[in-house]
């Protein structure tokens, strides 16, 4: 046990643990930072390039942030919300870029366009009025439209051939989109972060117990995952960025604010092919529409991957169900998870949501078949043994009471934080790591009110449009597009 308490602990050894670390690192260099991961290394769950798309969420090909209403206008506003975010994100990599903390960014970002890509009369319809709702949104300028196959074909080639002439189709089109290898962002995160002084990163830690003493430091106990040895360090504050696995822990801390809470897991999978010819006839990330009762991530897309410097292309994702909360976790995660607070949140939330277990189900046991038609929906003439199955990283979406006092499955992610802010966890998934920035700022927000003030110059200078809205200021936003793509070296 050490005698000294760490400023910081940080559990996980994922995005959200190297951007929150990062950032409270430039904020106050002198503080500790301790860094413990139950793996034998950093991004090896969700942040692992292959356990997630990379696609970089700016909602400019994603249609579950645009939906249609009921008069049948479009509702832009959670796609203006996620871009926002995004930006923040970008502007802090374009900070460390610049500072020579994140050098060489084509290490983790490079230029992918975005396509959406839609068939069937209504779905046209429906793509077009996206179109117009976007075309003059300052943060989707330059997004184009058609269904001109010719056109389609020259953004996309794969998604023509094969198909029927006389089969309505449409697409949006954006050069402004990006591919990211989190894994290799991750690493380089914490690479930079543990050369500073006073920050240490300890692999193989499983942590086991979270207790407050009277004092308020927070006791974190972990045994080594080799040596079995049991140890306890003290921190002043703690960060939970243990992905699936932060429920459980923030029920081990006992804090209030978790009771409720539940987790509902989600897997999934990955057609892959790496077969260069076949990868060279398809530079984009296509997002089609989701089938009904399919959860926001489970929307079909055929993506290029560009990871260790290498394209790739993924078609997916196939969900399943596994009890598992992390993807190299137990099968007794969920269970361990149930307490009496939350049982009525895990029952109700799966009552209210047949359709989400019905489509599950489905998926579990759809065969091969299944999914190379699937796959042939988007690229008709695609050859199903060039393409093999991964599995994906595994997803716990948020089960909690919402507004009105009914259990809901909540898709995004949700900072819980104890009432003192000396604990925080984050919850929940996509767009998740693309929004990682403004999601530890929000945090830092709620655990540390008193220096936020501060801190407010520095954190401008890491972030410029800290605090407000490049959506509602045309040049604003055209100026910090131009100058994160030229600090990322990628495509405007």
């Amino acid at each position: 046990m050490t005698t000294k308490p760490l400023d910081v602990a940080l559990i996980g050894g994922g995005i959200m643990s190297a951007t929150l670390g990062t950032i409270l690192k430039q904020l106050e260099p002198s503080w500790t930072i301790g860094i413990f991961e139950q793996l034998s290394d950093v991004a090896l769950e969700s942040s692992n390039p292959w356990n997630n798309a990379g696609t970089g969420h700016s909602a400019l090909c994603e249609l579950n942030y645009t939906p249609e209403k009921a008069d049948g206008s479009i509702d832009i506003s959670n796609a203006v919300k996620v871009n926002e975010q995004f930006q923040v994100s970008r502007q802090l990599w374009s900070h460390l870029a610049d500072t020579g903390v994140l050098p060489d960014p084509s290490r983790y970002i490079s230029s992918v366009p975005h396509m959406s890509f839609v068939w069937g009369t209504e779905n046209v319809e429906y793509l077009r009025k996206r179109y117009e709702a976007l075309k003059d949104h300052p943060l989707f300028a330059g997004i184009e439209y058609s269904e001109d196959a010719a056109v389609i074909r020259r953004w996309a080639p794969s998604l023509i051939p094969g198909r029927r002439r006389d089969q309505p189709i449409a697409a949006t089109y954006t050069a402004a989109g990006t591919d990211i290898d989190f894994g290799s962002l991750t690493r380089l995160l914490f690479g930079g972060l543990t050369s500073l002084e006073g920050v240490t990163l300890e692999t193989d830690h499983r942590v086991k117990r979270l207790k407050r003493d009277r004092e308020g430091l927070w006791h974190v106990g972990m045994s080594h995952e080799i040596g079995g040895t049991y140890i306890e360090k003290t921190a002043r504050f703690v960060f939970v960025g243990a992905g699936g696995g932060a429920l459980n822990l923030l029920q081990k801390a006992g804090i209030p604010e978790i009771r409720g809470y539940g987790g509902f897991p989600i897997s999934g999978q990955f057609l892959r092919t790496d077969d260069p010819e076949i990868v060279a006839k398809h530079t984009a990330k296509v997002y089609g529409k989701a089938s009904v009762g399919a959860p926001p991530m489970s929307v079909p897309h055929l993506d290029t991957r560009v990871v260790d410097g290498k394209s790739s292309l993924l078609f997916g994702p196939y969900a399943g169900f596994s009890t598992k909360y992390l993807k190299q976790g137990s099968w007794l995660d969920l269970f361990r998870a149930l307490r009496p607070h939350n049982i009525g949140t895990f029952l109700g939330a799966g009552l209210s949501n047949l359709d989400l277990v019905r489509y599950l189900v489905s998926e579990v046991f759809a065969s091969r078949r299944k999914k190379i038609a699937a796959l042939q929906e988007f690229a008709p003439k695609a050859d199903g043994s060039a393409w093999r199955l991964i599995t994906a990283g595994q997803r716990v979406q948020i089960m909690k009471r919402g507004a009105d006092g009914k259990p809901v499955i909540q898709f995004g992610t949700e900072v819980i934080s104890g009432a003192d802010g000396s604990i925080a966890g984050l919850l929940g998934a996509s767009p998740g790591a693309s929004t990682a920035a403004p999601i530890m700022f929000s945090l830092i927000e709620q655990c540390f009110p008193d220096r936020v003030e501060a801190w407010r110059p520095r954190i401008e200078e890491m972030v410029p449009s800290y605090g407000q809205r490049l959506a509602d200021n045309k040049q604003k936003a055209k100026r910090s597009l131009a100058r994160t793509a030229k600090a990322l070296q990628i495509t405007t």
